[in-house]
């Protein structure tokens, strides 16, 4: 739907994220970039990145003193990090290896069915909690009590992992859920709450190294052009357990990179790569397969690094009693106004009396800015005004951040309260993530309308409602405390 205020002459566009299903067999498209007929402000995903759009730019909040505040005032908050990142100017060793070290988890296996995803998901969040904290997640569970409601033949990808994890649906004890018996118990509640979930850039290996030192495996994927630990494939050095692919194939395998070793002799591939160096990965075929279940891709393999997802702050489930949402099914899309900033917006009814302790959104790219406004009761969005942020600051890296607020806010039970964002993401003309429902797919006609109202905004003065106007939730969550 093409939407044009009278005087901001800025158009309201979607970006859907394009995304591979690994499923351990022939790859399929997840999230389809094609522009729609019926919605012309429709743009694919792969464009958004770095492009620049001249025309139908708005007025920016900034320029016309509306909402986003330009001067500094008594009450306002500053969260931004230190100028110099720590992780970025530490230097790293030219070999590293989670086997040396007590941060490796025990590798599983998938069996015949299609949920490397899972795995991959469930062993980078058990490194990111090693070695001070030995855990076994389920499989199972992630891959059957998802939000997208799809058989385990039917593989996944990190949106679903992320969705899962961020929803607080898991992660849950392999104990309670054990994999292979295609059933999930009723009622069980996460024993970990992920609160944040940085995504390194696709292709920065420096910065995929230095999120496997200072946090976590890394959840990636490659084109495997093997099906099990049983089968044969020209791109796999069985000797050495070297993998390098230089075909034109899309991902359709998710391992976790748990190392890597600059020097690794290019000669110990198959096909010959220009330069040494690879990355240690564990894959989920068991032990039988590789060195025990790992094995090296070369720095040159055509996917490896390009989608990655490591987990940064993992918390105990007490740490807030509740979580106000409406995007169970996670950051399929992006909304936008041609330009890098937008502002957007949830309105959530109080279960009880609580305080607002912490909100939660994503940065759709790096270097995102944002302030974050909140309120209890209502108000009229024809006549919004936001006042003074709560907070503001700014994220380095792409991915899923939860800020919490310097003061809670009093919420009353039953009554309503409101969560606003202003972002500005250098690059984008869609900065602000959505989930989008589509009956056409089967994944994405899961996304219910029903349960959440969410706006955007140019400017922070006038509002459109996504439900109604862009069949979509806004990616945005309330954290509280009961009284």
């Amino acid at each position: 739907m093409n939407v044009k205020y009278r005087w901001i002459c800025g158009l309201l566009s979607v970006s859907l994220l394009s995304a591979t299903m690994t499923a351990c067999s022939s790859p399929w498209s997840f999230l389809g970039a094609e522009k729609r007929e019926e919605q012309p402000g429709f743009a694919p995903y792969t464009q958004e990145r770095g492009a620049d759009t001249e025309t139908d730019r708005k007025e920016t909040a900034g320029e016309s003193g509306e909402g986003k505040q330009e001067d500094e005032t008594e009450g306002n908050t500053e969260q931004e990090e230190s100028e110099e990142d720590p992780e970025a100017v530490y230097p790293l060793p030219g070999r590293f290896d989670y086997r040396e070290c007590g941060r490796l988890p025990r590798v599983g296996s998938q069996g015949d069915l299609g949920t490397c995803w899972a795995f991959a998901t469930m062993l980078a969040l058990e490194s990111a909690l090693l070695p001070e904290e030995n855990w076994d997640f389920s499989e199972d569970h992630i891959s059957l009590k998802n939000s997208f409601g799809m058989d385990q033949d039917m593989g996944g990808d990190y949106t679903m992992a992320m969705a899962y994890l961020l929803a607080w649906q898991g992660p849950v004890r392999e104990e309670d859920d054990p994999y292979g018996d295609g059933i999930s118990p009723e009622g069980l509640r996460a024993v970990k709450h992920v609160q944040e979930i940085q995504i390194p850039g696709a292709g920065d290996f420096d910065a995929v190294k230095r999120a496997v030192y200072f946090h976590g495996g890394v959840q990636t994927s490659l084109y495997m052009g093997m099906e099990n630990e049983e089968s044969r494939s020209e791109f796999y050095n069985e000797e050495t357990f070297a993998y390098y692919y230089n075909g034109s194939e899309a991902s359709n395998h998710d391992v976790v990179i748990v190392g890597w070793d600059d020097q690794y002799p290019k000669e110990n591939f198959t096909y010959t790569p220009g330069q040494d160096g690879a990355f240690l990965c564990v894959n989920s075929w068991g032990a039988q397969f590789g060195d025990q279940g790992l094995f090296y891709v070369s720095y040159e393999d055509v996917n490896i690094g390009t989608h990655n997802l490591v987990y940064t702050r993992v918390e105990e489930p007490d740490n807030y009693d509740a979580v106000y949402q409406s995007d169970l099914c996670g950051w399929l899309g992006q909304l936008g106004y041609g330009d890098d900033t937008a502002y957007f917006a949830n309105v959530f009814r109080a279960e009880a009396a609580e305080t607002l302790e912490a909100v939660g959104f994503y940065a759709t790219d790096e270097n995102t800015e944002y302030e974050i406004y909140a309120w209890d009761g209502a108000r009229e969005w024809e006549t919004l005004r936001l006042g003074l942020p709560l907070c503001r600051g700014s994220f380095r890296k792409k991915g899923f951040y939860t800020v919490d607020l310097p003061e809670p806010v009093e919420l009353k039970a039953e009554e309503e309260f409101t969560v606003a964002v202003f972002i500005r993401t250098p690059g984008s003309i869609h900065p602000v993530a959505i989930e989008y429902q589509n009956r056409g797919h089967e994944a994405m006609a899961r996304v219910d309308l029903s349960d959440g109202e969410g706006y955007i905004s140019a400017d922070g003065r006038l509002w459109t409602r996504v439900e109604t106007e862009q069949d979509s939730n806004v990616c945005l969550k309330a954290y509280t405390r009961r009284k």
